[in-house]
C-alpha cells in the first residue's frame, strides 16, 4: 500500500467535488447564456445583449470577491481597501480605451498600446500592494489596524483621483469608450466576447486560488491565520507569506476592474469609495469565507438582489445590505457555503 505524497494530497484536494462542481457550473452557465443570446429576439428564451452585459459585470464582481476571500478566508487579513486595486485596474483599461479616440499625453502615452496597458492593469495594483504590504506586514500591522489603514488608503486615492491635476477626468472620471482592439464596444458580438472573457477569467482565477490554497503555501497560510505566533516560532517568514498572497490578490482585483470598465462604460473615483470595499466583504461573508466558491456565490446573490431592489426601493438598499451582514454574522457565520456543507454532512450521516 503506497503512502500518498504531499503532491498527491494536493492534487486530490484540488480535484475535490466543490472545485469540479463550481467549474462545471461556470462553464455550463457561460455556454447557456451564449446559446440563448444567439436565439432570435422573438424567442421567449432569448437573452438580450443588455442582460449579457449585466451578467458580465457580475462576473467581474465575482472575480473581485475571489481576491478578497483569498486573503481574508485563508490568511485572516481583512482588507477594506480592495476597491482601490479594482479601480486602478479599471483606470488603466480606461486610459487605453480613451486613447482609441484621442492620443494620450505625457506619461499616459504608452498606454495607447494594449500590451503596455495589459501590463499596467496587473502591475499597478501589484506594485501598490507590494509597497503597502511590505510596510504593513514588516511592521506587523494586523487585525483591525490593518483594516483601518487599507480603508484609509482607498479613501486617499479617491481624493487624489478626484483632482483634475491627476489627468484622470477628475470627479467625472473616464467615459465615452467606443472601441477595444479595433472592435466596437456597442456591438452585440463584443458584449458577448467580454462576457466570455470575464467568465474565463473567473474560472482561471478560481483554479489559481484553489491551487494556492491546497498547496504547502496554502497550508502555511491557514496555519498563520489560526496561530501566527507558532508559525513564526517554526521559522517561517510570515510577512513574506502574507505579502505574496496580498500581491496576487491585488493583481486579481486589478484584472477584475479592467474587465469591468468596457462592460459598464465608465470608471470614476466613486469606485475607490470605502463603501464599495465594505460591500465586497459582505459578499464574501454571505457566501462563506475560505471556500472560494462561496465568494463567487455571495457576489452573485448580493449583486442580483441589488439590481432588483435598487430599482424598487433605491433608498433602502444600504439598510438591506447592513441587515444582510447582521443576519450572516448572527445566523450564518459560515455563510451560504457553510449551510450547504452542513446539509450535505447530514445527508451523508443519515444515509
Amino acid at each position: 500500500m503506497s503512502i500518498p505524497t504531499g503532491a498527491d494530497r494536493s492534487r486530490q484536494a484540488f480535484l475535490s467535488r466543490s472545485t469540479l462542481i463550481t467549474s462545471v457550473v461556470l462553464v455550463i452557465g457561460m455556454a447557456a447564456v451564449v446559446i440563448l443570446n444567439a436565439l432570435p429576439a422573438s424567442s421567449p428564451l432569448h437573452v438580450s445583449a443588455a442582460t449579457v452585459a449585466l451578467l458580465g459585470k457580475y462576473f467581474t464582481y465575482m472575480l473581485l470577491a475571489l481576491a478578497v476571500d483569498l486573503i481574508w478566508g485563508y490568511l485572516g487579513i481583512l482588507s477594506l481597501g480592495h476597491g482601490a486595486f479594482f479601480a486602478l485596474g479599471g483606470y488603466a483599461m480606461g486610459l487605453y480605451l480613451t486613447a482609441q479616440n484621442a492620443p494620450l499625453q505625457g506619461w499616459q502615452a504608452p498606454l495607447e498600446f494594449f500590451p503596455v496597458a495589459a501590463l499596467a492593469i496587473v502591475l499597478t495594483p501589484g506594485l501598490l500592494a507590494l509597497v503597502f504590504g511590505w510596510l504593513a506586514f514588516r511592521s506587523r500591522v494586523t487585525g483591525v489596524y490593518f483594516s483601518i489603514i487599507t480603508q484609509a488608503l482607498t479613501f486617499a486615492l479617491m481624493l487624489a483621483f478626484n483632482r483634475n491635476e491627476m489627468g484622470m477626468g477628475g470627479s467625472t472620471g473616464l467615459t465615452r469608450f467606443y472601441e477595444l482592439l479595433g472592435f466596437s464596444l456597442a456591438s452585440d458580438g463584443m458584449t458577448v466576447a467580454l462576457f466570455i472573457a470575464s467568465g474565463v477569467a473567473v474560472l482561471l482565477a478560481f483554479w489559481l486560488c484553489r491551487m494556492i490554497t491546497v498547496s504547502r503555501l496554502g497550508r502555511v497560510c491557514v496555519a498563520t491565520r489560526d496561530a501566527e505566533a507558532r508559525v513564526r516560532f517554526l521559522g517561517y517568514r510570515v510577512d513574506h507569506v502574507k505579502l505574496a498572497l496580498f500581491v496576487v490578490s491585488a493583481m486579481i482585483a486589478g484584472i477584475a476592474g479592467a474587465l469591468y470598465v468596457p462592460q459598464v462604460g465608465i470608471i470614476n473615483p466613486s469606485t475607490f469609495a470605502p463603501l464599495f470595499s465594505i460591500e465586497v466583504v459582505v459578499w464574501v461573508a454571505l457566501g462563506g469565507r475560505a471556500t472560494l466558491y462561496g465568494a463567487l456565490l455571495g457576489a452573485l446573490v448580493v449583486n442580483y438582489l441589488k439590481t432588483l431592489l435598487t430599482g424598487a426601493v433605491p433608498d433602502a438598499w444600504l439598510f438591506i445590505l447592513g441587515g444582510l451582514f447582521v443576519l450572516v454574522t448572527m445566523a450564518l457565520p459560515q455563510g451560504i457555503a457553510g449551510l450547504l456543507a452542513q446539509r450535505r454532512r447530514r445527508r451523508e450521516v443519515s444515509a
